[in-house]
């Protein structure tokens, strides 16, 4: 079984904690990005970022010194957006760092597809954004089926805990013999499941840190945890979507 996860805006640079074990698998692709991305100019990068004028400068800065290989920082403790707050990371045990490490996998625009202990830099690219680069037309065309061939190498069944605008960039081309489960996190209102994104984004990083912790190895597993005052509804539920209710 795999996670994914989306990743998050706001980033940090920590290089004391925990450090990096490994390159990002597809650092090829994250160099012709950045390639592309230092030839716009500062309003066309602003544009693409959908910015402010503080955010922007800080990120134009950033791709100019920008070194994939130098001073990196493990990505599950890169990203500082509330699904990582909640998840916790960094009060892990060395056990649950080895379960995320095996089980789980961070989504992205820039570097495709990351291991939590993968050595990243602080970036700004959204998997939705509007970049063409070489005859790709935008990121989802770019990456292709390459973020899920290489995920389906790895396991027969993927836990989707990531966002709509992530989880395409896999749903969309696994091979039907691989499982895919999305978790829904809502509530009832008018007959119809409602989630909200910041509750969601709460969920979604309680249920890594809950299965991390029981080191949960099948996915029907997590039908039974206890997460932010939700539970799971057998009545709204079936294979390919796990639905949990605010009680």
């Amino acid at each position: 079984m795999r996670i994914i996860i989306s990743p998050a805006k706001k980033m940090n640079i920590n290089t004391d904690d925990l450090a990096y074990r490994d390159l990002p698998e597809f650092l090829r692709q994250t160099e012709q990005l950045l390639e592309r991305l230092r030839g716009m100019s500062y309003d066309e990068l602003k544009k693409l970022w959908k910015c402010s004028d503080k955010i922007a400068e800080q990120n134009y800065e950033r791709l100019q010194n920008m070194d994939l290989q130098r001073i990196l920082t493990p990505a599950v403790l890169a990203y500082e957006g509330i699904q990582y707050q909640y998840m916790a990371p960094a009060v892990f045990s060395g056990e649950e760092y080895e379960y995320i490490q095996e089980h789980l996998r961070i989504l992205s625009g820039f570097y495709g597809v990351l291991k939590p202990f993968d050595g990243v830099v602080p970036y700004r690219l959204e998997m939705q954004a509007k970049l063409s680069i070489e005859n790709s037309k935008d990121l989802y065309e770019f990456w292709g089926s390459s973020l899920a061939e290489k995920l389906a190498e790895e396991t027969d069944c993927i836990l989707n805990l990531a966002s709509k605008e992530y989880s395409i960039s896999i749903s969309k081309h696994l091979p039907k013999d691989v499982r895919f489960i999305t978790c829904v996190f809502g509530e009832e209102i008018d007959g119809k499941i409602v989630e909200k994104g910041t509750l969601c984004k709460m969920a979604r990083g309680e249920t890594v840190r809950r299965m991390a912790e029981q080191r949960i190895e099948e996915p029907e597993d997590i039908k039974t945890l206890q997460l932010l005052n939700y539970e799971y509804s057998e009545k709204h539920s079936d294979d390919k979507t796990f639905v949990f209710l605010k009680k």
